[in-house]
């Protein structure tokens, strides 16, 4: 070997050593001060450096021997940062304790930017309902739970067939986008029945964006999302939880829900399954032997699994079905053609999707790849005899079965890339596609609508100084909407196509460590086809209510704006969150439902969706989080808000032929309170036991009640509501893998609810509001390895 050859070893050999010297290998462990905090992970702040803690809490880093700032990152702890010289720590291990993060701060969102953010760093303010807040309320379906958070409320609009819509800030359900897994597969037919045939036992979370700042998820996201993410697989886990209801302190409501998870040793593989059976009788309110909550039956299944070819790639495979039958009237026992009223529906639902996402080394590139599907078959009847039992009452009795197929497709693909300043670039493309053929053949009554929408989007999260973010994001959708719609002797279509610009722009500015402003502007739109409502059919004098686009309909556009300011702070262990947050939103040419006043050939009550002269929604909601300690939570809020018309509205239109009828008109919106609100509040009182209480206000309003034998809307203003509902439970375990909750409360405690229900086979049976149930015994048991 030559000289030049040793010379370049003992150089490589001499700069390796040099290297070496530079760094150090620190260990240490993290803890809660009590007990580890498995699989935290140390990240060295401004490089790509990192590690994961393995079970016990310990862990090994290498450094170079200059200071180095560590973030320690840990689900359901807060992120603490630490400064080291770490030749400090060559000879001793480096002891990290984490403090809870008792409020959920650092919990990691995705709804706000569809990128995961924690959300204290989101510019968009995001709510979360957990797991645990379903089970302190008692929550069955996913309807059950959304009223404990601001500005949300759910409302029960059919007595027959048990129709609900969340409102968010006020503004009506088919204002709201529902998506499921982060996918707007929740269509329009979805949206009159889904939120009560989604079961909790399959939510792993709901992340709830009030206002348009969501507006990147799509059109209809003016009031805002609700994003149910259904529970992922993390580690081997079952359980089996059976609850009994007693509606009223008789009619049963009973549920058994199953979950199992399985996860490969190397994490690299796992499945959920999860069903639920619930199986619930007919209440009836006032003794008039019509329901004013509907029997329901429901099977659901479903499944969400991965697989993890490498550290840089993940697949994502779910899917669930939903077997759901549901029926309320008069008669359950009869077959429907023979009873006075019926609204009998039968879903057979289906969604499923699949997902691919890579990364680069650096994790700066992140690709993701989707597509969902959703197909429901559905069998109804609407009708009866309508307190009649002429040849012509059987004649349109027994034609009033009908069939439903509805077919949502959402695809796309979503970039993003974190810039070395750690700006974030995220653009995509996406299509959806939503198909719905509803036809009642007795009635003459079809709807037969497609729509279609191609959308581009980008954003860019801009962080010019450490604490301030602004993020700027626009959305451009093609949208064209092919509708034909007939009812009796009145045909209409709808022929759309158009395309419509929505930016947005949000910012976050932390004034403080402790106080963050965040305030926004969106633009949304809403293309001319057939929502939530217009595909529900109610009962009202014996007769159905339709309801058909009007001839001239328009595209309805909003602006929405926000401004919120959020404190968080500790005394001493005590944990608190205060947020105040102020929210406006203007509606052009906002579609509303009219009624003519005239009665189709059948006798049936025509209403038209027309677009109105304008509207706006402004108000405040207030948010008070106080933790002392992990065994104590207290969560309160209250939303005072104004929804009034620029002009008044026509709610019901003289047909001219009634001596001193006249047209029905309103300032403001109906079935919105200005004043509503919730509190929630959980005690762990020892290992055993665990006490909650839970309670939603709803302040008066006014709703429309059709008097049965004019069709005339008369103005109702309804009394305050208080639905208070405190639950015990109890736990033991009989081994270490083996636990067992029993559990036992009281639902509306105080038996707050509407006691002026029409009777009848004549009654409006829309004319339902307040709590969705009387005093409701319930009881419960859980077991399983959880």
């Amino acid at each position: 070997m030559s000289l030049n050859n040793y010379l370049k070893i003992a150089f490589l050999f001499i700069t390796q050593l040099v290297l070496a010297q530079e760094q150090t290998t620190i260990t240490g462990v993290i803890t809660d001060g009590t007990t580890p905090v498995p699989f935290a992970n140390i990240i060295v702040e401004g490089s790509t450096n990192g590690v994961a803690a393995d079970e016990n809490g310990s862990f090994e880093i290498t450094l170079s021997l200059e200071e180095a700032t560590l973030v320690f990152k840990a689900v359901g702890f807060k992120t603490q940062r630490k400064a080291i010289q770490p030749e400090n720590f060559r000879n001793k291990p480096l002891a990290i304790e984490l403090q809870e993060d008792l409020l959920g701060l650092e919990e990691v969102v995705v709804s706000a930017t569809r990128n995961r953010i924690s959300k204290k760093e989101a510019p968009v303010i995001v709510k979360v309902l957990s797991p645990k807040l379903f089970k302190a309320t008692q929550s069955i379906s996913l309807a059950d739970g959304l009223n404990y958070q601001p500005g949300v409320r759910v409302e029960t609009n059919c007595q027959n067939c048990g129709f609900t819509q969340v409102r968010l800030n006020g503004l009506e359900g088919q204002y709201t986008q529902i998506l499921v897994n982060s996918r707007p597969v929740f269509s329009a037919l979805n949206g009159v029945y889904g939120l009560e045939q989604i079961p909790v036992s399959i939510i792993d979370r709901v992340e709830v964006v009030r206002s348009g700042g969501s507006a990147l998820f799509g059109s209809n996201a003016i009031a805002g999302t609700v994003n149910v993410i259904t529970k992922e697989p993390v580690n081997n886990s079952w359980e089996v939880n059976s609850n009994l209801g007693l509606i009223d302190g008789k009619t049963a409501d009973r549920t058994l829900n199953m979950n199992t998870s399985i996860v490969s040793e190397d994490l690299s593989t796992g499945v959920t399954l999860y069903g639920m059976y619930r199986d619930r009788d007919a209440f009836d309110a006032n003794g008039d032997g019509f329901s004013e909550i509907t029997k329901l039956t429901n099977h659901s299944f479903g499944s969400k699994a991965f697989y993890r070819p490498n550290d840089n790639s993940r697949i994502g495979l779910d899917f669930t079905a939903i077997k759901e039958y549901r029926r309320g009237g008069d008669r359950i026992e009869l077959a429907p053609q023979f009873t006075d009223i019926t609204e009998e529906l039968d879903h057979n639902t289906i969604f499923t999707g699949a997902d691919y996402e890579l990364y680069n080394d650096e994790r700066t590139n992140n690709l993701s790849v989707y597509a969902s599907l959703q197909h429901t078959d559905r069998k109804s009847y609407y009708g009866g005899l309508g307190g009649g039992r002429t040849a012509a009452d059987s004649i349109a009795a027994n034609n009033a079965f009908g069939n439903t197929k509805d077919l949502g497709l959402v695809s796309g693909a979503k970039f993003s890339h974190t810039f070395k300043n750690k700006d974030v670039l995220t653009s995509g493309v996406e299509y959806q596609l939503n198909d719905t053929e509803d036809a009642i053949l007795g009635y003459n009554r079809v709807v037969d609508q497609q729509v279609n929408s191609f959308g581009l989007y980008s954003q860019y999260e801009w962080k010019p100084l450490k604490d301030f973010t602004t993020l700027l994001g626009a959305r451009l959708d093609h949208i064209s909407v092919d509708g034909y719609y007939t009812i009796q002797n009145i045909e209409r279509t709808s022929e759309v196509s158009e395309t419509v610009l929505s930016p947005r722009i949000t910012l976050l500015y932390d004034i403080t460590h402790e106080l963050q402003f965040r305030g926004g502007y969106a633009r949304g739109f809403r293309a001319p086809q057939a929502f939530n409502e217009d595909l529900h059919i109610s009962s009202v004098g014996g007769e159905q209510r339709f309801a058909i686009l009007s001839d001239d309909l328009e595209s309805e556009f909003s602006n929405a704006y926000t401004a919120s300011l959020n404190l968080t702070k500790n005394f001493n262990k005590t944990q608190t969150s205060l947020l105040v947050e102020g929210f406006y939103t203007t509606l052009q040419n906002p579609f509303t439902l009219v009624s003519t006043g005239a009665s189709l050939p059948n006798g049936a009550i025509l209403e038209e969706s027309r677009n109105g002269s304008g509207a706006y929604v402004a108000g405040t909601n207030v948010e008070l989080t106080v933790s002392p300690s992990q065994d104590l939570y207290f969560q309160a809020g209250i939303t005072y808000q104004k929804s009034i018309y620029k002009e008044d509205q026509v709610l019901f239109e003289s047909d001219g032929t009634v001596p001193g009828e006249n047209n029905v008109v309103i300032s403001e919106f109906t079935r919105a309170p200005n004043l509503y609100g919730f509190f929630n509040v959980n005690w762990v009182i020892s290992e055993a036991f665990k006490m909650d209480l839970a309670a939603s206000y709803t302040g008066s309003m006014i709703a429309p009640h059709v008097v049965s034998d004019s069709g005339f809307i008369a103005l109702e203003e309804t009394p305050q509501f208080i639905d208070v509902t405190p639950k015990v439970t109890y736990h033991f375990d009989l081994k270490d893998t083996f636990h067992i909750e029993l559990s036992t409360g009281i639902q509306n405690v105080f038996n707050s609810y509407q006691d002026d229900f029409d009777r009848g086979p004549l009654r409006d049976s829309d004319y339902i509001y307040g709590p969705n149930r009387p005093r409701t015994f319930f009881f419960g048991i859980r077991f399983g390895d959880f």
